[in-house]
């Protein structure tokens, strides 16, 4: 007979303590390049958003739980006419954000996208500065919003840095929910105790499986689910505001936590210490701004895209390849080597294949090159037969390596006279921090493109003197400046 389990109520799990204890006393990032790489974040995601607004199946999930209510000094919804309870706002800028699989990436043992979090942290801001200026109180600055944005990703990205959640069938959005969570809980002014709370409530949630991100199962739901976790974030710090109580050993206890229950019984690893969280992975973070196309395939893209140029050159069509070779990173073999049908957009961009095989035929991938009206043209599918994957152990060393964090692909073509291409290896993509300086006038022109899908020149021109200058963006009330994203 087993001993009976202690009824003494444990201290909070050190991981619990380390999460909030870092949101606590980093209110003050100090390193300047973090907050730059933020501001470049922020208006990235912004603009992928309002892409967004562009798709049906992404705007027919937005807008309030009953239609036509409107929220007095609730948060706003960039580029919609929607004002919105904050729970409800971050579900709809979370998804908007996430729906072309076109922001931020972080790669490690677990994979994400850490400007998921903006959807939590700006609707909160945003509610939180309108109720202030209604009650004559000063509004939270968008220096505020970046702090938090910057937290947010140092949260999701350490814990992910070793522990694989993918590996138990968990999707990475639990880590959104967690960063989202202890950040909106210190933007609302919640304790030291109550944010412990709500961070323990975050992990005690069900966790989303990540079979909507696979074969057989790939749907649309892999680009909204960002968005759902954000705003369950919002909800948590809402309730443990109340006073409601957390879970202490929610992560440790035998049996019935999170370790046992959903990790296998491991408990969580980490490369860096969180007495030395700071802005790491802010400043590290992946960008992708060629290609809405899943991470670990950018360089493969890029390849692809050469390829094309030299097809053309040389005369040959991709009717006379006989084979395509992708040397890769274990990750992308994991992810997205796919064969056989694919049934919907969200199937396509997790398809290296598919994502090979537009830009040789068509030279670009584009968000709309997804769509039924671009699959259905025989010679992708055909393509597609022809293309195989294989690990090359260097690049998956160097993606695991810190000091690198690659996402290598190369790209061999062979014909069927029985001539080849040399092979083209890309190591980094334009997105990489060790790319950065070619990157960021492109970024800044995605984003210029992006505005003028959804407002006139003069909307444009007042976002982008904002957007693109730090002191005034990081001055200006959050209040203010998401009014100038109204529609």
């Amino acid at each position: 007979m087993s001993a009976p389990i202690s009824n003494v109520r444990p201290e909070p799990d050190p991981v619990l303590v380390d999460i909030v204890d870092y949101v606590l006393a980093h209110q003050q990032i100090t390193s300047a390049l973090a907050y730059e790489t933020a501001r470049h974040c922020l208006i990235d995601t912004l603009g992928c958003g309002l892409e967004a607004l562009e798709y049906p199946a992404c705007t027919k999930l937005l807008g309030p739980v009953v239609p036509g209510t409107v929220v007095p000094h609730g948060a706003k919804v960039p580029g919609t006419p929607y004002q919105l309870d904050p729970i409800q706002a971050a579900f709809n800028i979370g998804t908007m954000i996430r729906w072309l699989d076109f922001n931020d990436t972080w790669l490690a043992a677990e994979w994400g996208h850490p400007s998921d979090n903006l959807g939590g942290i700006l609707a909160t801001a945003d509610w939180l500065s309108r109720n202030a200026v209604a009650a004559g109180r000063a509004p939270l600055t968008m220096r505020d919003v970046l702090t938090g944005m910057i937290q947010a990703h140092e949260i999701q990205g350490c814990l992910a840095l070793e522990n694989s959640f993918n590996k138990v069938g968990l999707d990475h959005v639990v880590l959104v929910k967690v960063a989202s969570t202890a950040v909106v809980a210190r933007l609302m002014g919640l304790s030291r105790d109550e944010i412990i709370n709500a961070v323990s409530l975050a992990w005690v949630d069900g966790q989303s499986l990540r079979t909507y991100r696979h074969a057989p199962n790939t749907g649309s739901r892999k680009s909204w689910a960002a968005g759902d976790a954000t705003s369950r974030a919002v909800r948590l710090a809402l309730i443990a505001k109340t006073g409601e109580m957390g879970y202490p050993s929610v992560l440790t206890a035998r049996t019935w936590g999170f370790y046992d229950v959903l990790f296998k019984g491991q408990p969580f690893k980490f490369q860096r210490p969180a007495s030395e969280w700071g802005s790491y992975v802010m400043e590290n973070v992946l960008f992708k701004i060629s290609f809405p196309a899943e991470f670990h395939s950018q360089t493969a893209v890029e390849a692809g895209m050469t390829l094309h140029g030299q097809l053309q050159k040389s005369g040959k069509t991709v009717d006379d390849i006989r084979r395509v070779t992708i040397r890769t990173h274990e990750a992308c073999i994991r992810i997205i080597d796919k064969k056989g049908p694919l049934n919907n957009p969200a199937d396509r961009d997790h398809c290296i294949q598919y994502m090979v095989a537009v830009p040789m035929i068509f030279g670009r991938l584009t968000a709309g090159d997804y769509e039924d009206s671009v699959a259905n043209d025989p010679r992708i599918d055909a393509l597609r037969d022809k293309i195989v994957c294989v690990e090359a152990p260097r690049f998956t060393a160097d993606y695991h390596d810190p000091e690198k964090r690659s996402i290598a692909n190369a790209l061999t073509v062979e014909f069927k006279d029985g001539t080849s291409f040399s092979e083209i290896v890309v190591d980094y993509p334009i997105g990489h921090k060790r790319r950065r300086a070619d990157g960021i006038p492109l970024l800044e022109a995605k984003f210029r493109t992006n505005l003028a899908r959804s407002f006139a020149q003069k909307q444009q021109q007042a976002i982008l003197d904002v957007s693109l200058d730090a002191k005034k963006l990081e001055a200006m009330p959050v209040n203010e400046y998401v009014d100038l994203y109204t529609a």
